[in-house]
């Protein structure tokens, strides 16, 4: 995929026709915490009251049309310094290199929107050999197996956590963060 192509923005109201598509698939949403919205209004309000508000929730787009989602949420107290990402990607667009280019992209201003993250960490179910994938081809590492961790859709599943410290992006003079050891 020419990655000119894919751009991350904040979500637009004019996203809903697009973002039903891809919210609206159960393949989609399966990994993720995210109930499958059945109906536009529900996409509306799901775009209104969750996506525009969130701090870094940014829509994958392919040529300015919303195909998927990145986002990241930041942890606070004693645990400022780490930030989880998650995302997901329309099936159409699958096994394009779309969501590895996107989760390149967040990541570099991810360590620009926030200088004091130091770690930033990601979740994928152990079935989910191709968002694993993903991860390694982004430059995020693979930690290990985390066991009985959580309910996702109403099962109790196994997760491997992956992770990308600040350390592991080249903060060089050039300012670019996309750059990694």
């Amino acid at each position: 995929m020419d990655s000119g192509n894919v751009t991350l923005r904040p979500f637009r109201i004019s996203d809903v026709d697009d973002f039903i598509l891809w919210a609206g698939d159960d393949r989609v949403t399966r990994n993720i915490r995210w109930k499958t919205i059945s109906s536009k209004e529900e996409a509306l309000t799901f775009i209104r009251e969750v996506c525009i508000p969130h701090r870094w929730r940014r829509s994958i787009c392919v040529d300015d049309r919303s195909v998927g989602f990145v986002s990241v949420y930041r942890w606070s107290g004693d645990d400022v310094c780490k930030a989880d990402i998650g995302y997901a990607l329309a099936e159409k667009y699958w096994g394009r290199g779309i969501t590895t280019i996107a989760l390149k992209m967040a990541v570099s201003e991810v360590f620009k929107d926030f200088p004091d993250l130091v770690r930033l960490q990601a979740f994928t179910a152990v079935e989910n050999k191709a968002s694993q994938r993903v991860l390694e081809k982004a430059g995020i590492t693979m930690e290990g197996l985390l066991r009985k961790y959580t309910f996702i859709k109403g099962h109790l599943m196994d997760l491997l956590i992956f992770s990308l410290l600040s350390t592991d992006v080249d903060h060089d003079n050039t300012g670019e963060h996309g750059n990694f050891h």
